[in-house]
């Protein structure tokens, strides 16, 4: 492999937006590092990654893991010698209920993946970019749940909102090693988590769309298009963003 050659981990890039990232960023030249806890899945996107002619490899990573993000980030290093980027993008929906009836295990669940596991990566992969002293981008999912409240959606709402807080310190503490942190706030997107939730009921998906000033969901390519941007030189003076991508609906 070239020695020139990016050197980015996904993390979730077995399906919806990260393997979506993972394909778009292969695109673009980079070798990409599909971390995910559904290993088939992600050996399914290299493979389709290598027939398109990119290069990619399988990770098998669980975020909600102690200690799982160090060792995995680690293994990256004694293979390829450094981490050009990341995308922490693995989470899970949560229970759809109020505040009320929210089982103190089902927030820790929530919390544990999309919060403390966005930070153990955060907190590995800038480790890394410091001490190989060249820098790096780094990129979490939040969501529209981290710049607003969605109803019987407490723990998600809490744990993306924490995801923008840790993006904002990490940006503030690091840009000074050349280290950018930034966080992509998507709307309603086509993918598997959407099914679970509104997209269950086709009801309940036609009335979120009717409210959105673009009037239609998104293809997980057009959150893609906004990862790889972010990752990439051409967004060489922003960090500590959190950008929505929800055709209009903060805006409202």
């Amino acid at each position: 492999m070239s020695a020139d050659k990016k050197i980015v981990l996904v993390t979730g890039g077995a399906s919806g937006i990260g393997a979506a990232t993972v394909h778009r960023l292969a695109l673009d030249g980079v070798h990409v590092v599909v971390a995910d806890r559904q290993v088939e899945l992600s050996h399914a996107v290299v493979m389709e990654v290598e027939q398109a002619g990119g290069s990619a490899e399988v990770c098998e990573l669980d975020v909600a893991e102690p200690g799982a993000a160090a060792a995995a980030i680690q293994t990256i290093v004694a293979k390829h010698g450094r981490l050009n980027g990341a995308f922490n993008n693995a989470g899970i929906t949560g229970p759809t209920v109020k505040l009320l009836d929210i089982d103190p295990q089902q927030w820790a669940s929530v919390l544990a993946v999309n919060l403390t596991g966005v930070f153990t990566c955060v907190q590995a992969e800038i480790a890394q970019m410091v001490q190989q002293e060249s820098g790096g981008s780094i990129v979490n999912t939040a969501s529209i749940c981290g710049l607003v409240a969605l109803p019987h959606a407490t723990a998600y709402n809490a744990a993306k909102h924490g995801v923008i807080g840790l993006t904002k310190s990490a940006a503030v503490e690091y840009g000074s090693k050349n280290i950018r942190v930034n966080a992509v706030c998507p709307g309603f997107i086509d993918t598997p988590m959407l099914a679970k939730g509104a997209g269950a009921n086709q009801q309940v998906l036609d009335k979120v769309v009717g409210q959105l000033p673009m009037r239609r969901i998104a293809g997980a390519s057009e959150v893609a298009d906004v990862v790889a941007w972010l990752l990439s030189a051409q967004a060489s003076y922003v960090t500590g963003s959190a950008m929505p991508i929800d055709g209009g609906w903060t805006a409202q």
